[in-house]
């Protein structure tokens, strides 16, 4: 998915898993089973999330 000023938001699905990994445009990274959790967390930035390396 590509935000209004050229973002990228990316999701990938974790082979062998239920589990989908997503990375947002500022590289904060969030693991979750729920499509809809992953995205409301990607969309709510810089709300809800902090850099690479530090998972909530």
């Amino acid at each position: 998915m590509t935000g209004p000023t050229g973002q990228i938001y990316r999701v990938d699905w974790l082979p062998g898993t239920d589990l989908l990994h997503g990375t947002c445009h500022c590289g904060a990274e969030h693991t979750a089973h729920d499509p809809v959790e992953m995205w409301e967390w990607m969309l709510a930035h810089p709300d809800g999330h902090t850099l690479r390396g530090n998972e909530r």
